[in-house]
């Protein structure tokens, strides 16, 4: 890692005029970005010239699909990851081998951040497949010297077994399936507290202090937040120490982050706003100023390390509900869910248009063993308080519904918060 600030942004200016004379030499659309604002790669001096640049998103990569934006020959790739194209076309992303091991060895310090050490065993059960999490954190933990458990999603029962058996000290899972790892603990009996686990590092979806309390007392671990995204290189780009847990670090010697607000201009450091990442090491398919969706602000570095931090996601702006002109996040409604006596984890957002305006319902399950399992009127009066601090806290008019243990959908992968129903 380089060893100071001014080391840092000097070696950030030499990889994005390299990038950017590798894209424009090898790829039309950022040639013809760059030509139509009059700049050339050279011409770039201090980052604030990137701010010159148009915005890029996964509109333009799926545009572009599935190689317009490979800048290699396709003989050079030797991985291909995509996303799932369930809301459209799928999203391909390319690597060279020199791309997969700058992530092997971003994910390796990421696991190093978290706590991890070589000879620790690695419990992997994010997905695998074309989904980047499965195999990124794997070769992660290979690369930083772990043994991995290759565990991947699904078959709930056999992960505990897995866990129980074969003693890792380190879970890599989304938060929301972690939750659901522990009910599968408490469902056999088991106290996830005294297994052999003492991280968890979770990621691919946003969660809360709250979620991060549940779990690390529910579990007996540490849990800290790791971030990235398929279209940038997948998990690896920015990690929260277990020293502060205060934020992560932005591997900024590879991501070089922007925060803009709604009209896309810069906001200084600090101030809350979407996430723009340019790759600045990427060989096969490079980004410059992508649109991550994913809300947040920058901050200093810490006392581990001089990278800027940037806070936990407080939401993603698709996934933001206007709801009688209340912007509401997922993430909002999970705190005040944990907070309220009773009731488990697992929620869903039930989205619909009854008559001329939006409703929104709160689904949530009660706490096994809950005197809201056993009694409608315990369920009624915490529906009823979730429906207050709503109203308090975020201004907006909710409708509230408990129902029994195990009712709704539990996450296997990236939990499913938001369910529209305003269409059909």
């Amino acid at each position: 890692m380089p060893g100071g600030p001014e080391e840092l942004r000097a070696r950030q200016i030499v990889r994005l005029r390299a990038t950017l004379r590798h894209v424009y030499a090898n790829v039309p659309f950022y040639r013809d970005m760059l030509d139509a604002v009059g700049l050339q790669p050279d011409d770039f001096h201090d980052f604030s010239d990137l701010a010159k640049l148009p915005l890029t998103s996964k509109d333009d990569l799926r545009a572009n699909y599935a190689f317009g934006l490979l800048a290699v020959d396709e003989d050079q790739i030797a991985r291909i990851h995509a996303s799932s194209g369930t809301t459209g076309t799928p999203v391909v992303v390319a690597y060279t081998k020199y791309d997969l091991d700058i992530w092997a060895s971003v994910v390796a310090r990421s696991i190093r951040a978290a706590g991890g050490r070589p000879g620790d065993t690695v419990h992997i059960a994010y997905g695998y497949g074309l989904f980047t999490g499965g195999l990124g954190a794997h070769y992660g933990a290979e690369r930083l010297g772990c043994t991995v458990i290759p565990a991947s999603g699904g078959v709930t029962a056999r992960q505990v077994q897995l866990i129980n058996d074969l003693r890792p000290e380190i879970i890599m899972v989304t938060p929301t399936y972690m939750l659901t790892l522990l009910d599968e603990f408490e469902r056999q009996g088991l106290d996830a507290a005294e297994s052999s686990l003492r991280i968890g590092i979770f990621g691919a979806e946003p969660w809360t202090e709250a979620m991060r309390r549940e779990i690390e007392q529910r579990g007996g671990l540490t849990a800290v937040d790791i971030y990235g995204l398929s279209e940038v290189i997948g998990p690896g780009v920015a990690q929260e120490s277990a020293t502060t847990k205060d934020g992560l670090h932005i591997w900024e010697d590879h991501f070089y982050p922007e925060i803009v607000g709604p009209d896309g201009a810069v906001l200084p450091d600090g101030q809350p706003g979407e996430l723009v990442l340019t790759t600045l090491t990427k060989e096969a398919m490079p980004v410059i100023r992508y649109r991550t969706r994913d809300m947040t602000r920058l901050l200093p570095g810490s006392s581990y390390a001089p990278f800027r931090r940037m806070a936990r996601i407080s939401g993603r702006s698709d996934d933001m509900i206007i709801l009688r002109g209340v912007n509401v996040f997922p993430t909002q409604i999970e705190e005040i869910v944990l907070r309220v006596p009773g009731l488990a984890p697992h929620f869903q957002l039930l989205l619909t248009r009854p008559e001329q305006l939006d409703e929104l319902t709160v689904l949530v399950e009660a706490a096994p063993g809950s005197a809201e399992a056993r009694e409608a009127g315990a369920r009624d009066a915490a529906a009823a308080e979730i429906v207050r601090v709503v109203k308090d806290s975020i201004g907006v008019t909710v409708q509230a519904k408990v129902v029994d243990p195990g009712t709704l959908e539990r996450s296997t992968g990236k939990m499913r918060r938001v369910i529209d129903e305003r269409s059909t």
